[in-house]
């Protein structure tokens, strides 16, 4: 999956990443799996990664270029 996620910047890597977005999506909104309690720490640290602002640089690029 990684390796195949690689390939975002043409337009199936797009598609890909989408269709695996709303695959999960459909997963977790079974009612057998919203009836599972989540864990209260697992869920704390997700509301404080949502609750930060936005990267100014995708999480997938580089900082640094390749011509210092």
């Amino acid at each position: 999956m990684g390796q195949q996620l690689q390939s975002w910047r043409s337009g199936r890597g797009q598609n890909l990443w989408l269709s695996t977005l709303v695959d999960t999506m459909e997963k977790v909104s079974r009612p057998e799996l919203r009836a599972i309690p989540c864990d209260r720490l697992e869920l704390a640290a997700v509301r404080a990664q949502l609750a930060r602002p936005a990267a100014a640089y995708p999480a997938y690029g580089s900082h640094f270029s390749l011509r210092n």
